[in-house]
């Protein structure tokens, strides 16, 4: 293995314990495309799955595999034709068998940090779907709740404002400016510290750099 891959799985074993301790059900893989594969195998035919926005899930190839599933009812707001169906969607994905996400960061203490605009995506991980799937690159582990507030503020956010055409100051600056704009994308800050219940929320770890 190289450093890199070393240095990954010996961070995710650590992680991994500590997630454990908090009752998320936890997965370690190399690749991508093992992680997706385990991630199919975990969603029975007939099920309900939606997804929130996430590069992750883009990048792996995980929500073109979710797509191409004829065996699942996929609620997919890439395939709505105005802003009351795609809130139409947000709001039935709270009653899927399965919600596929990422996390904008993990700490190896075994905390999902999340920051969203809307809060779909954080409102179907605290409570809703029977099933949360986390997929996640090593490079979103971090050592602390405050490292991981400021990887989120100062670098994945900064990222998708500028990938989603948001005019907001950290697009401009790359850096946070806690602003108050009407394109701003952190409106709510969500730690969850344990899955309740225990192993709702399982969480894939991916040997790799994915996502922001």
């Amino acid at each position: 293995m190289t450093p890199t891959e070393t240095y990954y799985e010996n961070l995710a074993k650590t992680t991994m314990k500590n997630l454990e301790k908090r009752h998320f059900e936890c997965h370690y893989c190399k690749t991508a495309a093992e992680a997706t594969e385990l991630a199919m195998s975990l969603v029975p035919s007939g099920s309900t799955v939606s997804f929130g926005g996430s590069m992750t899930l883009a990048e792996s190839g995980m929500a073109g595999l979710l797509r191409q599933r004829s065996d699942i009812t996929l609620l997919d707001r890439s395939k709505a034709s105005s802003p009351e169906e795609i809130a139409e969607i947000y709001h039935k994905s709270l009653n899927a068998d399965y919600f596929f996400m990422s996390s904008n960061a993990i700490t190896s203490g075994g905390e999902l940090l999340n920051i969203d605009g809307t809060g779909n995506r954080a409102a179907a991980l605290i409570y809703g779907p029977e099933n949360v799937i986390i997929l996640a690159g090593m490079n979103k582990v971090v050592s602390s709740l405050e490292d991981a507030v400021s990887r989120v503020k100062n670098v994945a956010s900064p990222i998708n404002a500028i990938r989603l055409n948001r005019q907001t100051p950290c697009a401009a600056t790359g850096l946070c400016s806690d602003c108050l704009s009407p394109d701003c994308i952190c409106s709510h800050t969500v730690v969850t510290r344990r899955s309740a219940p225990a192993g709702r929320i399982k969480v894939i770890l991916i040997g790799e750099a994915l996502g922001y």
